[in-house]
């Protein structure tokens, strides 16, 4: 029992207890009030349309992280992933201007599995790093909504479930996955058309990735691009609304 206290007298109530009371209102409603990122990943196939979902998506007010774009960046002349991979795969899949031969390296790694692990063993941990510095820079800036632009984001996290003791990757930060869907035959067909390939490579390329019905199940949200593309931007304008109320 307290000083303050005996039978019938009330407990004197401690002067410092009303300012604690405001302060923790105080920091409640910051908390409240203080912006929240929301990171999502976004992914597809081959031919599904991807890019153009992402533009849309950074033109509605969306901070765009394109794993592909870094890729690219890393990849340039004289860079230390460009020489790993040199080492690794030999100074073939070099350009005689010291450019990463992206068609030669993309042949073999399509047709060998061993050859795609282990050039995205390579590849991977570098563009990870950089995703992280950039999402951690968009969520100091208090941006409401980031999408990390990954291809092969669902392969990534199949290829850890079955390897609990690799490092967690920028993919695994977001905390629900956009797929753009379009079917098999689609992506054959706008393959052909964008990248002059001929029918059998195309189809190799598209089925070293999880199948597009497989990506689509997983999914959280799911944009079918397999119609007009006004159709495509009504769905990513209801989507980036429901992801930023």
């Amino acid at each position: 029992m307290g000083l303050s206290e005996g039978p019938g007298v009330r407990p004197t109530p401690c002067p410092c207890n009303g300012f604690a009371a405001r302060a923790l209102e105080r920091a409640r409603r910051g908390a409240i009030l203080a912006p929240v990122t929301r990171v999502v990943g976004l992914t597809g196939g081959i031919g599904t349309g991807k890019t153009t979902v992402a533009r849309l998506l950074a033109g509605l007010g969306a901070v765009v992280i394109d794993a592909d774009a870094i890729v690219h960046e890393l990849q340039a002349p004289g860079t230390p992933l460009v020489a790993a991979i040199a080492q690794a795969f030999g100074r073939e899949m070099l350009r005689p201007d010291g450019a990463l031969d992206r068609e030669r390296l993309g042949r073999l790694v399509f047709a060998d599995a061993a050859a795609r692990k282990r050039l995205n063993d390579l590849v991977h941990p570098a563009v990870g790093q950089e995703m992280l510095r950039r999402l951690d820079a968009a969520k100091r800036a208090g941006a409401p909504l980031v999408v990390l632009d990954i291809p092969l984001l669902l392969e990534g996290r199949a290829a850890r479930g079955g390897e609990p003791a690799r490092a967690r990757t920028a993919s695994d930060l977001a905390s629900e996955v956009i797929v753009v869907y379009a079917r098999e035959e689609q992506q054959l067909e706008r393959q052909l058309a964008r990248d002059a390939s001929s029918p059998d490579h195309a189809r190799e390329r598209i089925r070293a990735q999880l199948p597009i019905e497989e990506k689509r199940r997983l999914a959280d949200h799911v944009i079918d691009n397999s119609g007009s593309l006004d159709e495509t931007e009504r769905q990513v304008r209801e989507l980036y609304a429901k992801l930023t109320r």
